[in-house]
């Protein structure tokens, strides 16, 4: 797994910062907006999105002296083609048990004529 994979996944590893990716899925936001929807200190804040910008999850810019956090969508098309990887060992299994029902029910047909 390479270093940058790791950082999303540590990023993506803490509740509230899954919380402010999906508020920041909605708008940019500065530290002091994203600060009003949780119940902690700004520089907890600062340090979460810290790590979200390690984790190439978001950006940080700076505008003045505020600094706006936007999503990085591509941070997350990393993980989403990594975990795509595991999707077809899913897609077999549903597929097994699809099979399974489907002969389950066949079987039962005979049975009941």
């Amino acid at each position: 797994m390479t270093d940058n994979l790791q950082q999303s996944f540590k990023a993506l590893a803490d509740p509230s910062r899954r919380e402010i990716l999906m508020h920041l899925s909605k708008q940019d936001m500065t530290i002091k907006e994203v600060s009003e929807h949780f119940d902690m200190t700004r520089a907890a804040v600062k340090k979460h999105l810290t790590i979200l910008q390690q984790g190439n999850l978001i950006n940080i810019q700076k505008n003045g002296r505020e600094r706006i956090n936007s999503l990085k969508p591509e941070g997350l098309q990393t993980i989403t083609e990594w975990m795509d990887y595991f999707n077809k060992f899913w897609d077999q299994k549903l597929n097994n048990l699809q099979t399974a029902v489907a002969n389950y029910t066949e079987k039962d047909d005979v049975k009941n004529k």
